[in-house]
C-alpha cells in the first residue's frame, strides 16, 4: 500500500468514525502499519486484516478509545501488547504522558521496540514478561492512571491481578468485541463499571471502562 494512499485511507476511516487526524498523526499512524504489515510477514504478529476491516481494528478503535481517556497526559500500562495495537496509537494520540507494553513473547517484543525506535516514542517501554511476573514488583503496584487491554481472555483471576497496576481512582480499558460483557459479570470491589462506549460501529466493537474505588479514603470517611 503506497504511503500517500495509506494516510489518506487512515483520515478517511478516522471520518467515518467521527475523528479528525493532524497530518503528522496520520503519517505516524501510517508509519507503525507499514512497519506491522512488514514484521507480519516474517512472524504472526497478529491476524492482520488488509481491509477496511483490519485498519479500523487495529488503528481507529484505539483512537476513539483515547477520546474518552479522562487524562490524555496518564501513564498507562497495555498488557499483552503484541502486534502494538491499541497501545501504539492510543499513544500516538495522547498529548504526553506514558506507556508501558507488556508482551511475553520475544520477538514480538522486538517489533515494539522497533515501533518505538521508528517513530522515536518517548517515554514508551517495553516489559518482555508476562504481567503475572511484574506483579511481584512493588513500585509496579498502583504505578498508572490508566490499563488498556484486549488480546488477553479476561475472567475474575486476571481482574483480580491486573486491578494492583492501577492506582485508586483510576481506569481499566477493555476493548471488546461482540461476545462478552464485563460490564456486571465478574467485576468485584475495589473495581466497578464505570461506562461502555461504542468504538466502530460496523465492527460491533466497545470499550467498557472500570473504574478503581479508593477503599482506603472511602474506608476513612466511614470512621469519621
Amino acid at each position: 500500500m503506497a504511503k500517500k494512499g495509506l494516510q489518506a485511507r487512515l483520515e478517511r476511516r478516522a471520518k467515518r468514525a467521527r475523528l479528525e487526524l493532524s497530518s503528522l498523526l496520520a503519517e505516524r499512524l501510517g508509519v507503525y502499519f507499514e512497519l506491522l504489515q512488514r514484521w507480519n510477514k516474517q512472524m504472526n504478529l497478529t491476524n492482520l486484516d488488509d481491509r477496511d476491516a483490519g485498519v479500523d481494528r487495529l488503528i481507529i478503535e484505539p483512537l476513539v478509545a483515547a477520546s474518552h481517556l479522562k487524562n490524555l497526559r496518564a501513564r498507562v500500562v497495555d498488557i499483552g501488547s503484541g502486534g502494538g495495537s491499541p497501545a501504539i496509537p492510543l499513544r500516538l494520540a495522547m498529548e504526553g504522558g506514558s506507556m508501558l507494553m507488556v508482551e511475553s513473547k520475544t520477538r514480538k517484543a522486538a517489533f515494539l521496540r522497533e515501533v518505538i525506535r521508528q517513530l522515536e516514542l518517548e517515554d514508551v517501554e517495553v516489559a518482555t514478561a508476562r504481567f503475572e511476573e511484574l506483579l511481584t514488583r512493588a513500585e509496579l503496584h498502583e504505578a498508572f492512571d490508566a490499563l488498556s487491554l484486549r488480546a488477553v481472555r479476561i475472567d475474575e483471576r486476571v481482574l483480580r491481578g491486573i486491578q494492583a497496576f492501577v492506582r485508586p481512582e483510576g481506569e481499566l480499558l477493555l476493548f471488546r468485541g461482540t461476545g462478552g460483557g464485563m460490564e456486571q459479570e465478574g467485576v468485584e470491589p475495589p473495581l466497578v463499571w464505570e461506562a461502555t462506549y461504542p468504538l466502530v460501529e460496523s465492527l460491533r466493537s466497545r470499550l467498557v471502562v472500570l473504574r478503581k474505588l479508593d477503599i482506603g479514603r472511602r474506608a476513612k470517611k466511614k470512621r469519621i
